[in-house]
């Protein structure tokens, strides 16, 4: 059981610790720290309850792991940065209204995302495991380094992409096929608009291996040995900026309604972290019509026979149209993930981002 597992009570109450101290933060500095865009998705109540709730289950369970025994120093950091929490006024704090500024972080969005996302795949992971894997496998702090650089710089993400589209859209906008998306009832629209994004998202992933300039970006993607849920997050920020933007020009130019804008985003959003989520199950016929964790894993697959193959994240039919699906029909997994090369992209956060502009050399200190 994952509850009785000795790492489980210490390292989910140094995770929550941490996640309350800092959502503490975004209540004392909430024009700062928070976005605009996120605190529209949430309340205030539901954000006070979550961080109490929070602060008190990583005293119970840092105090439980304490008393057995089980890594006294990550407890005791939970139990510190909770204590933390609370000094600095907890689910109490107060604050006037927050105005309206051109800039913030995503801190808020970071933490919901980071806590339910953990709350859902670190149990499937562990009772549907393909490959049986600890939470804190190594590189999970280069992953997590990401996960919170994205979340966090959300705001920033957006004002390039928007940027790079916007013009764009307006410059090429096709006014009656404009008219005919936006005749179409929501759910008809949502459908072509994940089969576009999907297609736009697959051939700029093809360049991103076609291309040496490109793929020196897209090989930070592609350098963890291991998959899970965390491990879709390592990206280029350059590549995320680049790939939203060909995604969303398509989808600007079509007109499609707002709402289901806001829909595939969810999907997107959900779907990266299930297509390398390291979810073992068989699904069958399913696999052919909804990208699932063992067709994205083949594209991940350190194996020559792959390196061009599966691009779609939304569904295979794309890749069948453009010649590069494939899929073993005896249900088997990639033996090995990474690049061919391993070599060629070093450890660490920072110094993945630097990599592609340093040309083509090897490391020392590389991911394996």
């Amino acid at each position: 059981m994952l509850l009785r597992h000795p790492d489980f009570k210490p390292y989910v109450s140094c995770f929550l610790g941490i996640l309350s101290l800092l959502a503490v933060l975004s209540f004392h500095f909430p024009e700062l720290l928070t976005s605009q865009e996120v605190r529209a998705i949430y309340t205030e109540t539901f954000a006070r309850h979550l961080l109490l709730g929070g602060i008190a289950t990583s005293f119970f369970l840092g105090t439980l792991a304490i008393l057995k025994d089980q890594h006294r120093r990550v407890a005791l950091a939970g139990l510190g940065t909770s204590t933390i929490a609370l000094v600095l006024g907890g689910a109490t704090v107060q604050f006037d209204s927050i105005n309206s500024t051109a800039y913030s972080l995503g801190l808020d969005w970071f933490i919901l995302a980071l806590f339910f996302s953990a709350l859902v795949f670190v149990p499937l992971e562990h009772y549907f495991a393909h490959k049986p894997m600890h939470p804190l496998r190594p590189g999970w702090r280069t992953d997590a380094a990401y996960f919170f650089s994205t979340h966090v710089f959300i705001q920033f993400i957006l004002i390039f992409v928007t940027a790079t589209t916007t013009f764009m859209a307006d410059f090429i906008r096709l006014p009656g096929l404009e008219a005919a998306i936006t005749g179409l009832q929501a759910v008809v629209q949502f459908l072509i608009a994940v089969f576009v994004a999907d297609m736009a998202q697959a051939l700029i992933h093809r360049s991103y291996h076609r291309l040496q300039a490109f793929w020196r970006f897209h090989a930070v993607h592609h350098s963890s040995p291991e998959l899970d849920w965390l491990a879709g997050s390592r990206m280029h920020f350059m590549e995320t900026v680049l790939t939203r933007s060909v995604v969303l020009l398509p989808l600007l130019v079509m007109g499609f309604a707002q709402e289901v804008l806001n829909a595939y985003i969810i999907l997107v959003g959900l779907q990266a972290v299930i297509a390398h989520a390291n979810i073992g199950v068989r699904f069958g016929w399913l696999e052919y019509l909804v990208v699932l964790p063992r067709y994205h894993h083949w594209h991940h697959a350190r194996h020559r026979d792959y390196w061009d193959r599966n691009y779609a994240i939304h569904v295979p039919l794309v890749d069948m149209l453009m010649g590069t699906f494939r899929l073993p029909r005896d249900g088997s997994w990639p033996e090995e993930y990474g690049v061919l090369q391993r070599e060629t992209v070093p450890n660490g956060f920072f110094a993945q981002h630097l990599m592609p502009f340093r040309g083509d050399r090897t490391y020392d200190d590389f991911v394996q």
